[in-house]
C-alpha cells in the first residue's frame, strides 16, 4: 500500500520513495527514506495534506506525493527515538583541554588582525536569527514560522571588530531545493568562510544533525550550537555534550539564544578553531560492518577518481562524492568528469546500489541517518513529551480542525481588523492627530504673528503640516496591524494557515506556502515580494509575486480612512472590510487567468515543517512594530515630504513662476489635465485627483497629503459618494508604490516590473468602471 492509504493513527515502515529529481532528494533529505517509520498524525480540514511524524517531528505532505511512497503497515514503530535513559554528569571541557577534540600542540594561528568570517547556518526555523541578534546586538526580524530569513545578513560579533558573521537561510540538506537554500549552499561552497557556526535544535536533534553531517564534509572549522537546550532540559532531557562532541569532531556548545544562555562560550569556541583553524577530525560516518560497508566502499573508490577535479574546482573533495554519487548536477557540472570518468563514477554507484539494495540518493540518505540513530541512542536522552507539543496538540484540535479550521482563520482575521481600524488604532489615531493639529495651529499662529513671508507661511502650514500630518496620524493604525501579524507569525499560526489553506490554494494554482507572502502583503509589498524566495518553484515564485498587489497594504490604509471619514462615517469596519475583500476576490480571478494563461502547470509539492506553538517574545514584537514605525516615519520625512513639497510648489506657482490665487492655474494643473480624459468615465475627471494618484505612485501615503493640499477640506463638496466608492477601488488595485516595483525588479527583472505597473493600472481601472456602472444601477 502507500502512505497515502494509511489511517489517522497508524504507523508504517516506508519501501520505496518514488518521484525524480531534486523533490525526490528532498524527500530523502527530510527523513523519508527507504526503512524510515512513520505515524500519520492528521490531515488538513479539507482532507488535504496530511501531517506525519518521522525521525520525531513533524512534517507535511500531500496525499499527491504521499502516493508515490510505498510502505508495509506495523503495529508498533521498533525505533522509538528514545535514546538513552540517563546520562552521568561530566563537565564540558574548556579550549585546548586534553579529553577535547582538539590540542593546541601544533597549532598556527592566522596573523593578528585578520578578519575572521563566520557563516551561521542551520535548518529552518531553528533559531538562528535570534542567535545572531545575540552575537551581533543586531534585530533582524524574529519569527515561528520556516523560511523566515530569505536573504543573508552581515554583522559583526559584539566585542570583536575583526569578525563578520553571515545569517544564512534556513536549509535542510546541502541539496538545495529552493531558491534560498541555493543561497545558502553557494555561500558556503564559493565564499569559504573561515568558520562555521551549525545551530541545531536540539528538540529536534535527529533532523538537524542531517544537515551537521554534510557540513563537515566542507571541511571547515565548525562548531555546533545545540539551541533549545531550555525546553530539552526543562522536559527532563539531556545530552552527553563530551560524548557528541567525541563521535562528530568538533566542539558542541549547549545553549539557548533565546535566553541568551551559553552565548558567550560558544563566541570563545568560535573565535579559537577561526583563529587555529582547527577542522572537523571526522568525515567519515559509515558503519564498515554493517549494510554501510557497501556504501563506504563506494564513497572511497568515487573519492580517489575524482580527486584531481575537486582540487582543480576548489570543492571538498569528501563532500564532491558524496555529492556525484547522489546525483548532483551542479556539482557534477563543476567536476568537469570525462566521458571515461563519468562512465567508471556510474558503474561504481551502480555496484553500490546492487550490494546495498537501495537507489544511489537513499543509500546515502540512510548512511547519514543510520550514524545519526546509532549516536542519539549513545548521548541523548530523550525528552518527554515537551509542554509544548502538548500545548500545540491542544490547540491544533481547534486551529486545524476539519470543522474549526477556517472559521477560527476568519474570526481571527475579522476580529484583527475590527481592533485595528474601530477600536486600538482607531483610538490612538484620533489622540495623535488632536496632537498634530495642536502644534499646527500653534506654528501657523506664530508665523502670523511674526510675519513670515506669505510663500513660506504656505509651505510650512499648507504643504508640510496638510500633507506630512495627515500622513503621520495613520501611523497608529499601521503599527496595530503589524501588531497582530507579528503575533500570529511568531505563535507559530501562520505556519497552521498554510497548511489548512493549501488545497483551497492549489485550486487557483498554488502553494499552501504562498499564503505567507500574502499574508505579509497585507502589511507591505516589499517584503511579500521577498518572503517568496522561500517558495521552491521558479512558477509559483512569479505568480505569487504577481500577486501580492492585490493584497491591500497598510499604506493605502490613510487614503481609506480618509474617505471613509468624509463620505461613510460609523461605517468604517464595513468599508475596510469590503475592499480587502474586495482585492482578495480580485486576486483568485486574475489566478486563475494566470493559471491558464502565463503559468500553466501544477503547483509546487507542500512538504513542509510544522513548528510548535511558542509564545511571542515580547522584545521581538517590539523590535519588529519599532522598525515597522521606524521605516514609515522615515518615508514620511523622506519620500512624502519631498512630494508635498514638489506637489505644493507646483500648485502653488504658474508656468511663469508666479504664486496664483487659484491652483487650478498652476503647473500642477496643466500637466495634470492630460489624464483628466482618461479618468473621465471613473468619474474622477477632475486634475487634483489625477494629481494625487500620480504621487501615490512614489508612496501611497502621499495621497491623502496631496489631497489635503489640493482640496483643503472641501473634497467632500467636489465628489459624490459613487466617485469616492470609485476612487477607493482604483486606489485598492493600481500600481504598487515605487519601493515595491524596485523588489518586483529586483527578483524578477525590469521587464515584469514594468508589466506589473501597466497591468495594475489596467485592471484597477476596469474594476472602478464597472463598480462604478453598478452603484450607479443600484442607485438609479
Amino acid at each position: 500500500m502507500t502512505l497515502k492509504e494509511l489511517e489517522i493513527g497508524k504507523s508504517a515502515v516506508i519501501r520505496t520513495v518514488g518521484g525524480q529529481g531534486a523533490l525526490r532528494q528532498h524527500f530523502l533529505d527530510m527523513g523519508m527514506i527507504p526503512g524510515a517509520e512513520v505515524t500519520v498524525v492528521k490531515l488538513a480540514p479539507m482532507g488535504d495534506p496530511m501531517e506525519l511524524q518521522v525521525h520525531g517531528y513533524e512534517l507535511t505532505l500531500r496525499l499527491a506525493e504521499a502516493d508515490q511512497i510505498e510502505i508495509a503497515p506495523i503495529d508498533q514503530r521498533t525505533r522509538n527515538h528514545a535514546g538513552r535513559e540517563r546520562l552521568q554528569a561530566t563537565e564540558h571541557p574548556g579550549l585546548g583541554e586534553e579529553g577535547k577534540y582538539h590540542s593546541k600542540k601544533d597549532e598556527n594561528p592566522l596573523p593578528e588582525g585578520t578578519l575572521l568570517t563566520y557563516a551561521l547556518v542551520g535548518n529552518q526555523n531553528c533559531g538562528k536569527t535570534t542567535l545572531f541578534n545575540q552575537l551581533t546586538g543586531s534585530n533582524q526580524h524574529v519569527g515561528n514560522f520556516p523560511g523566515v530569513t530569505v536573504d543573508r545578513k552581515d554583522g559583526i560579533i559584539k566585542g570583536h571588530a575583526d569578525t563578520d558573521i553571515t545569517d544564512l537561510p534556513g536549509i535542510y540538506s546541502m541539496s538545495p531545493y529552493s531558491s534560498e537554500e541555493i543561497v545558502s549552499r553557494n555561500f558556503v561552497l564559493e565564499e569559504r568562510p573561515r568558520a562555521l557556526i551549525n545551530i541545531v535544535d536540539a528538540t529536534n536533534i535527529e533532523r538537524n544533525l542531517y544537515l551537521t553531517m554534510q557540513l563537515l564534509e566542507m571541511d571547515i572549522p565548525m562548531v555546533v550550537a545545540l539551541n533549545m537546550m531550555d525546553e530539552v532540559t526543562g522536559n527532563q532531557g539531556a545530552v552527553d555534550v563530551n560524548g557528541m562532541e567525541a563521535l562528530l569532531g568538533v566542539p558542541v556548545i549547549p545553549i539557548s539564544a533565546a535566553r541568551n544562555e551559553g552565548v558567550d562560550e560558544l563566541v570563545r569556541h568560535a573565535l579559537h578553531i577561526a583563529k587555529y583553524q582547527e577542522k572537523p577530525l571526522r568525515q567519515d560516518f559509515c558503519d564498515k560492518n554493517d549494510h554501510d560497508g557497501a556504501v563506504h566502499r563506494c564513497i572511497h573508490a568515487v573519492i580517489h577518481l575524482i580527486e584531481d577535479h575537486a582540487e582543480h574546482a576548489e570543492i571538498p573533495v569528501r563532500f564532491a562524492a558524496t555529492k556525484a554519487i547522489e546525483g548532483d548536477p551542479l556539482i557534477l557540472e563543476k567536476l568537469a568528469l570525462d566521458q571515461n570518468e563519468t562512465e567508471m563514477l556510474e558503474h561504481i554507484v551502480q555496484q553500490m546500489e546492487a550490494e546495498r539494495g537501495l537507489d544511489r540518493s537513499a543509500a546515502i540518505a540512510d548512511m547519514r541517518f543510520d550514524f545519526i540513530e546509532r549516536l542519539c541512542e549513545q548521548t541523548v536522552v530523550k525528552p518527554k513529551e515537551s509542554r509544548e507539543r502538548i500545548r500545540s496538540e491542544r490547540i491544533d484540535r481547534v486551529l486545524t480542525g476539519k470543522y474549526t479550521a477556517i472559521p477560527c482563520f476568519i474570526g481571527i482575521m475579522v476580529l484583527v481588523f475590527y481592533l485595528t481600524f474601530n477600536v486600538i488604532g482607531a483610538w490612538l489615531q484620533k489622540i495623535l492627530q488632536m496632537g498634530i493639529d495642536a502644534v499646527s495651529d500653534m506654528v501657523d499662529t506664530g508665523l502670523t504673528a511674526l510675519q513670515v513671508n506669505e510663500a513660506i507661511h504656505s509651505l510650512i502650514i499648507d504643504g508640510i503640516f496638510t500633507g506630512v500630518g495627515s500622513v503621520l496620524s495613520f501611523l497608529p493604525i499601521i503599527v496595530t496591524l503589524f501588531f497582530f501579524l507579528s503575533l500570529m507569525e511568531d505563535s507559530g499560526y501562520i505556519a497552521r494557515v498554510a497548511f489548512v489553506m493549501d488545497k483551497l490554494l492549489r485550486k487557483i494554482g498554488l502553494s499552501g506556502r504562498s499564503i505567507v507572502p500574502m499574508l505579509i502583503g497585507f502589511g507591505c509589498t516589499v517584503p511579500a515580494v521577498m518572503a517568496t524566495r522561500t517558495l521552491t518553484s521558479e512558477r509559483d515564485r512569479k505568480m505569487t509575486i504577481l500577486l501580492t498587489p492585490f493584497m491591500s497594504c497598510t499604506a493605502k490604509l490613510p487614503i481609506y480612512s480618509f474617505f471613509v471619514s468624509v463620505f461613510f462615517p460609523g461605517h468604517g469596519a464595513l468599508i475596510m472590510a469590503g475592499l480587502y475583500l474586495f482585492g482578495i476576490v480580485m486576486g483568485i480571478l486574475v489566478a486563475f487567468l494566470y493559471r491558464s494563461t502565463l503559468f500553466q502547470g501544477e503547483p509546487v509539492p507542500f512538504v513542509m515543517e510544522l513548528p510548535n506553538y511558542r509564545l511571542p517574545g515580547a522584545k521581538n514584537v517590539a523590535q519588529l512594530l519599532w522598525e515597522k514605525a521606524k521605516d514609515f516615519l522615515q518615508k514620511a520625512f523622506s519620500v512624502i515630504l519631498i512630494a508635498t513639497i514638489v506637489v505644493w510648489f507646483l500648485q502653488s506657482f504658474n508656468l511663469r513662476l508666479n504664486m496664483v490665487e487659484d491652483s487650478a492655474d498652476s503647473i500642477l494643473a496643466v500637466v495634470s489635465s492630460l489624464l483628466v480624459p482618461l479618468f473621465a468615465p471613473l468619474g474622477l475627471g477632475d486634475w487634483r485627483i489625477c494629481t494625487a494618484l500620480l504621487s501615490g505612485f512614489m508612496a501611497k501615503e502621499s495621497v491623502v497629503s496631496t489631497l489635503g493640499i489640493l482640496f483643503g477640506g472641501s473634497i467632500g463638496s467636489v465628489l459624490s459618494p459613487v466617485s469616492a466608492v470609485s476612487l477607493l477601488i482604483f486606489s485598492l488595485l493600481y500600481t504598487p508604490c515605487v519601493a515595491a516595483v524596485a523588489s518586483i525588479k529586483r527578483e524578477l527583472g525590469g521587464k515584469w516590473a514594468v508589466g506589473v505597473v501597466l497591468w495594475q493600472c489596467a485592471v484597477a481601472w476596469i474594476a472602478a468602471f464597472l463598480v462604478r456602472l453598478v452603484c450607479m444601477g443600484v442607485m438609479g
